[in-house]
Formats: C-alpha cells, sequence, structure tokens
C-alpha cells in the first residue's frame, strides 16, 4: 500500500483525497500557492509546501516545484486530482520516471485519451462512434469555415488536451471562426497549458450522459453506472446526478459496454469517465475524461464504492474485488456545484471574494464536500468551485426534494453563488420531468428576473503584508516569513514593500456615461478598441479573464473611445475604469 500521497491539486479535490487517505492511513502532503497559504487542504494535510507563484501558471501548473516537493517530502504517490496536470502526459512521465507512482492511468493512455482528437480515432478503432468532427488539431479559422460549410452550423471548437467545457466556443457561422479561435485557444492555455484546439458538429438538443469506469492493471474493466450531466451553462454542469432520468436499460447497458471497450482499447487503469451525448435514442462518444470527475459523489452514493479509496489500491497494484454483475446500484443521487458566481439574470458572473459565513446543510442523505470554510477566499486566479452538495433517496422525486431542502439550510456569505440558479432548475418542469438537455438552461430556462445580492462581503487576505523575521527556534536562528495584517508590528522585522493595488471605482458598468468598468477581479487577455474609434452600444471593449472564464466587457453607450486604461495581462479590480468614451 501507499505509504505517503502528494496531492498536485488544491481546493475541493485536494479535501476530498485527503480525507480518503486519512481514513486508509496514508501520510499525505499539500502544496500551495502564495495565495492558499492558509487554504483548507494546506490545514488538513500531514504536510504542506510552498510552491510560490499567484497564478495558476507560477504554482499548480510549475512541474520543476512539484517535482521539488516531491523529493523533499519523500512522498511516494501523486494525486492529481481533476484540471490542472490531471491529464498533463509531460507531467505523469516526469512523475513516473523518479520511481514516484501516479495515481491515474498511465501515460500511454493519457496521451491517447487526454488528447481529444487521438481519443476521437481510438474510440472509432474500437467500433464505438463519436459526434462527427475533424480529428486534427486547427491551425486556421479556415479549416472551421470549411468544415462548417460541408456539415452545417453551428459547430464547436474543443481544447484537445481539456474537459469541463473550458476551452469549448459556439461557432454560428463562419464570421465567428477566427474570433473564436483564438478565444478557445486562449481559455485552453491558461488552464491547461496546451492550446490545442479541434471542431466537431454541435448537436441540437443532446442530453450529457457519462460512464464511470474502473480498470485495474490485471486486465479488469468494469462500469458502474451512468451519470446525467444534461444542466449546464457555458458548457460547464451545474448539475448532475445519477442514475439518468428516462434512460432505458438496454441503452446504459450497451453505453456501459462502449465505455469499457474505449478503456480496453487505450490500455486503461484506474478510474475514469467515457462521456456520450444522447440524442433521439442514440448515442455518441465524446472524450474520455483520464481522471476523477468532479462529479463522482452521484456514483459513489449509488454504488457505495469510495472511488478514491479504489483509485489508490489500484495505483497500489491491487486486482479489483468487484465483478459486473456484483455492481449493485440503489436509489438516486443528486449534486449541485456551489460556485462562487453571481447567475443574476443568467449572466453567471464571476464572483471572487472572501466567504464571510458558511452555514452547512446536514440530515439524512445529505453529503457536503467543500473546499472553503467561512473566513476562506476564493481567488480570480483559480477556479470557483466552494463546494459540492450531494443528496441521496430511494427515488429521483425524494432526492430532488432532499436537494431542496438542503440547500434551504445552506447559507453562503461575502461571495454570490450558483444556489438561486440551482433551486430554479430543480423546481422547473423539464427538469422534473427529465427531458432537459446541454442547451435548456441557457435556450429555455428563465432566469431573467433573478437577481442575487451579495451578503456580507469584505476584503480578502490580498491585503496582508509579507514580513520578513529573524527567530530563534529551539536556539537555532532561522529566517521566516510571515504574512500579517498591514499595521501588525513584529520586532526586528523588515517590511517588505507593500504591492501597489488599482484604485477602485464605483458603480460596475458605468450606467451609460461612457465610463465602462469590470464588474470583478480579474486579469484583462484582450482589449478590443483604440483611442479614436467609433463603438456601438454593446460592443465588446475588453475581454476580462476572471477564475478562468473569458468575460466580454461591453460598452454601455455609442461613441468614440477617448481613453484605453489597460492592456493585455493587467490586473483589475471589481469596478475599474477601463475604457472612456464619448
Amino acid at each position: 500500500m501507499l505509504k505517503k500521497v502528494l496531492i498536485a491539486n488544491r481546493g475541493e479535490i485536494a479535501v476530498r483525497v485527503i480525507r480518503t487517505c486519512r481514513e486508509m492511513g496514508i501520510a499525505t502532503v499539500a502544496v500551495y500557492s502564495e495565495l492558499d497559504r492558509d487554504a483548507l487542504h494546506v490545514r488538513l494535510a500531514d504536510e504542506a509546501y510552498a510552491l510560490g507563484g499567484q497564478s495558476a501558471a507560477e504554482s499548480y501548473l510549475n512541474t520543476e516545484a512539484i517535482l521539488d516537493v516531491i523529493e523533499r517530502s519523500g512522498a511516494d504517490a501523486v494525486h492529481p486530482g481533476y484540471g490542472f496536470f490531471s491529464e498533463n502526459t509531460d507531467f505523469a512521465r516526469a512523475i513516473t520516471s523518479r520511481g514516484v507512482t501516479f495515481i491515474g492511468p498511465p501515460p500511454e493512455a493519457i496521451e491517447v485519451m487526454g488528447d481529444k482528437i487521438s481519443s476521437r480515432l481510438a474510440a472509432e478503432a474500437a467500433g464505438v462512434s463519436g459526434v462527427p468532427g475533424r480529428s486534427e488539431t486547427l491551425t486556421s479559422p479556415d479549416e472551421i469555415v470549411a468544415f462548417g460549410q460541408e456539415v452545417g452550423w453551428p459547430l464547436a471548437i474543443k481544447a484537445a488536451f481539456g474537459g469541463g467545457g473550458r476551452g469549448m466556443k459556439v461557432v454560428h457561422g463562419p464570421e465567428e471562426a477566427a474570433e473564436l479561435l483564438e478565444s478557445a485557444q486562449r481559455e485552453a492555455l491558461s488552464y491547461f497549458g496546451r492550446s490545442e484546439c479541434y471542431v466537431e458538429r454541435y448537436l441540437t438538443w443532446p442530453r450529457h450522459i457519462e460512464m464511470q469506469v474502473l480498470a485495474d492493471a490485471h486486465g479488469n474493466t468494469l462500469w458502474l453506472g451512468e451519470r446525467d450531466c444534461s444542466a449546464q451553462r457555458r458548457h460547464q454542469k451545474l448539475i448532475e446526478e445519477s442514475p439518468a432520468a428516462n434512460f432505458p436499460d438496454d441503452v446504459r447497458r450497451a453505453m456501459g459496454e462502449a465505455a469499457v471497450k474505449v478503456s480496453k482499447a487505450c490500455g486503461y487503469v484506474n478510474a475514469g469517465t467515457v462521456e456520450f451525448l444522447f440524442q433521439d435514442g442514440e448515442f455518441y462518444f465524446l472524450e474520455m475524461n483520464t481522471r476523477l470527475q468532479v462529479e463522482h459523489p452521484v456514483t459513489e452514493l449509488v454504488t457505495g464504492l469510495d472511488l478514491v479509496e479504489w483509485q489508490l489500491r489500484i495505483a497500489a497494484g491491487e486486482e479489483l474485488t468487484l465483478t459486473q454483475d456484483s455492481i449493485q446500484r440503489n436509489g438516486h443521487a443528486i449534486e449541485v456545484r456551489i460556485n462562487a458566481e453571481d447567475p443574476s439574470g443568467g449572466r453567471f458572473s464571476p464572483s471572487p471574494g472572501t466567504i464571510t459565513r458558511f452555514d452547512q446543510p446536514s440530515g439524512p442523505g445529505v453529503r457536503l464536500d467543500a473546499g472553503y470554510y467561512a473566513g476562506d477566499t476564493v481567488s480570480q486566479y483559480y477556479d470557483n468551485l466552494i463546494a459540492k452538495l450531494i443528496v441521496w433517496a430511494d427515488t429521483r422525486e425524494k432526492a430532488r426534494r432532499r436537494m431542496l431542502r438542503a440547500i434551504e439550510e445552506t447559507t453562503i456569505e461575502g461571495v454570490a453563488t450558483t444556489l438561486p440558479a440551482d433551486v430554479l432548475i430543480l423546481e422547473s418542469d423539464d427538469f422534473v420531468a427529465g427531458t432537459h438537455s446541454t442547451k435548456w438552461v441557457e435556450e429555455r430556462l428563465d432566469l431573467s428576473s433573478l437577481h442575487v445580492d451579495v451578503v456580507g462581503g469584505e476584503g480578502s487576505d490580498d491585503d496582508r503584508v509579507r514580513r520578513d523575521v529573524t527567530a530563534e527556534v529551539n536556539g537555532r536562528r532561522v529566517n521566516v516569513t510571515l504574512f500579517l495584517p498591514e499595521g501588525a508590528a513584529v520586532a526586528s522585522a523588515t517590511p517588505a514593500k507593500k504591492a501597489t493595488r488599482r484604485g477602485a471605482h464605483s458603480g460596475a458598468s458605468g450606467g451609460g456615461s461612457g465610463a465602462i468598468a469590470v464588474p470583478m477581479q480579474g486579469t484583462i487577455v484582450k482589449v478590443m478598441v483604440a483611442v479614436g474609434d467609433a463603438v456601438e452600444e454593446g460592443a465588446p471593449v475588453v475581454i476580462l479573464e476572471a477564475m478562468k472564464m473569458e468575460n466580454s466587457v461591453n460598452a454601455d453607450k455609442s461613441g468614440t473611445v477617448t481613453e484605453v486604461k489597460v492592456t493585455p495581462g493587467d490586473s483589475v479590480s471589481a469596478g475599474d475604469i477601463v475604457v472612456v468614451i464619448e
């Protein structure tokens, strides 16, 4: 069995892995960025090491820094979680080449399935059909236009090395191809460290149904059951459930068998998910996620299995003690993702900040997997997932009502969350009937009157000042770094210069004044206008990245640009004026 596991991740998934490791008697090592030095996963781990930096590229995507921590900590295994390096072949090989166990599939399987293009080819070779598309990397928007003229519009541009909707853009016509390809590549590089993208048909009213698989190194591969993840916005999941509603058992078995074929085709080992689109009684291979999924708890609740435990056991070389016939699926489970987003009007705008209050639900059949507690800060530099709320009951309707009760017991202040939108989804007739699709939230669900007020907001710990201090520990002179509230006194400390912060401005959009402000903290990735340009009301003026999502900031009136206050790469705070129009 493994002795010490380093979790190369943060937030909720790092906490999730730490808890199972502790129950199994396995020591854990956390890594953290400067912004995460007091994060929950850091507090729970047996050991924690600083990576330095603030952004993901500077910290959690810094291979050399993580490899250094592995050596210093003596970890004999690495769990990548999801996102970041979880589907990165080079990272997996860097781990295994040092004799350290990678808790996931072999690098060769990641190479085949982590690349969505080669995974399409592997699925086809295994006799599993995919969504019609081009199985090669895009090099020019002209290729998108040519494919659209061949098969029709709309099309989907997707990150070849990504998932979870990151780096995915829907192209409705040839005039959008160039801009959306650039945006998809930018998002993919930011979130996955690779910018390659491909294109495929965008189905009109599909359901997103995925199949959980487990495979060991002894030739055993099993499908555990499906999850319906069709309640989405921006192609990112909001609510997941198992089993899928209105899903024939013969289709379930056929999809499970197809998932096993795809897994065996690439020599897959460990936990993985094969994703399909389901429409008009037919299913199409979408991609394989060579990692643990965010929504894995719903499978755990209906099967009674701990998937992280099985990941660890398989990585240690154990053989599955389960058989396909022995897997039992009981009752119904639903998960809602609690994201730091403001769903007002259906916009789902990122809402970073400090959580000032977090009352957590409990009671029969309720589970909460959280990465934050009250007092913790949700940073603009990382994914916005605060927690996952999961419930189980013996029927779908009871689970739905239990989830509504659990949400009612949940209070989060300091940031806006997606919970009010989750309630509207759960109470809608289409969700109750199980007739929704991946496009339903954005095209059919009316969120126009939804308004969320942020209660109890306050500043984050970004206002703390670094102080370098000389101290004595057990008679030994050492130099240490402390991060303290500004003004706090420390004897013999030489304060470092405090970083200059951009002054905040009141207002969020200028209210038609022409003083265009950003609605949230983030980073400017593109400036769309220059001084002297004529712009129309509603036209984009800058692209703001916050919590790994790109957001268009638009002109609030027509006129001429007289001032541009930002350049790509600038960090901005909520309310900062970026463009002036007269």
